[in-house]
């Protein structure tokens, strides 16, 4: 006999979703968990922020748009400050965005009309942070 396995097992990969558009939020909110990610979900930055600050992420992906034109972008910063390095990445649907998204020269864009993309990209970044994390505790037990 095959034994099963269970998802409560294995840790899940923390998502920070930020988002004022509660449609928008939900709906996301609900793709990511479907496909295996563990979703808290922010729709102001401050929120975010406060979040960040309370718990650890792998991904933060924020819409560029929240209170303020370009207060996603606040929000990846305060990300990328954080000790544990999470992955970030702005996630809109304007079409104007490449535009403010090019000035943050590391921000990485995402447009949500393409579901199984999107996905991709969110297990590339995941993967990338974690390669990353490996390879600086690697570099620092001497190895």
């Amino acid at each position: 006999m095959i034994p099963a396995f269970h998802i409560s097992q294995y840790e899940l990969a923390r998502v920070l979703l930020v988002d004022g558009d509660p449609a928008s939020r939900l709906t996301l909110k609900t793709v990511l968990e479907a496909s295996g990610y563990k979703v808290s979900v922010a729709a102001t930055a401050a929120e975010a922020v406060g979040k960040l600050d309370e718990g650890e992420y792998e991904l933060v992906l924020s819409d560029l748009q929240l209170e303020s034109p370009e207060a996603g972008l606040k929000v990846l910063g305060h990300a990328r400050m954080m000790d544990y390095k999470p992955a970030s990445a702005l996630i809109t649907a304007y079409q104007d965005a490449p535009s403010h998204a090019e000035r943050h020269q590391r921000s990485l864009l995402i447009k949500p009309e393409d579901i199984p993309g999107l996905l991709g990209k969110i297990a590339d970044l995941i993967a990338e942070r974690a390669t990353r994390r490996m390879r600086r505790e690697l570099r620092l037990a001497g190895v």
